[in-house]
């Protein structure tokens, strides 16, 4: 049972994204077939008209590109995924393959407890008997539920049937397709950052898949995110 890792094992993979593509599709207005003849322009210029584009928020160059990740993930953090209805999902099946015991149990430095009312509220470290507690009954429940779940896969009972015993804790993985502009807005959403213009408050497992998207993200369209940090992290 894996501990506090949302989106390890094999990682995120992304592919095929670069500024280059945000240039092309913003000079296109102006130059038309002649954007082609900009490829060398000076690295100034570039980052200069990004930081355009984004402080005046004009979003569409963004989308010329895209990046697939492949993320690890328990199937709670999942179904906050796809509330971003601005991604392409494809995601393992429990109904056509039996499903590994991977499970999320929370690690020591995760926040336990509430404090405040709904809208105003924030988290604080647990007890060590809080956290003891919840690592003893989510393991407890997991390895429950799971040998309830190899016990109706034995008895022949179909993997659809079987997995509904299952907890929301358990891993899948998913390959997830977006464009800059869309991974900006979920990023706007899904981390929480001193320098962004609008406050959010994510759960933190989903925070942590976040994370490391932006991560690859930044090295793949350096100028981009550049641009992304310096105008608040609002996606444009």
């Amino acid at each position: 049972m894996p501990t506090d890792s949302p989106g390890s094992g094999r990682g995120l993979d992304p592919h095929a994204a670069g500024d280059g593509d945000v240039l092309f599709a913003a000079r296109v207005s102006t130059q038309g077939e002649q954007t082609l003849d900009h490829i060398g322009d000076d690295a100034s210029r570039s980052s200069g008209l990004i930081n355009y584009l984004m402080r005046d928020r004009h979003g569409s160059p963004f989308e010329h590109n895209s990046m697939t990740f492949y993320v690890q993930a328990p199937i709670f953090v999942f179904r906050e995924f796809m509330r971003h209805r601005i991604a392409s999902y494809n995601e393992e099946s429990g109904r056509y393959k039996e499903l590994r015991p991977v499970f999320y149990v929370p690690g020591p430095e995760r926040k336990l407890t509430q404090v405040g009312k709904p809208g105003a509220y924030e988290f604080v470290d647990g007890t060590p008997e809080q956290t003891a507690l919840v690592t003893a009954e989510t393991q407890k429940v997991c390895r429950e539920a799971y040998a309830a779940y190899q016990r109706m896969l034995d008895a022949g009972i179909a993997r659809e049937v079987a997995r509904i015993v299952l907890p929301l804790t358990i891993y899948s993985s998913m390959y997830v397709t977006m464009n800059a502009r869309a991974l900006m807005n979920f990023l706007s959403l899904r981390t929480k950052r001193d320098n962004a213009s609008v406050p959010s408050f994510p759960q933190r497992e989903i925070e942590m898949c976040a994370d490391q998207m932006e991560a690859f993200w930044a090295g793949l369209m350096p100028l981009t995110h550049a641009a992304f940090e310096a105008n608040g992290r609002v996606s444009p």
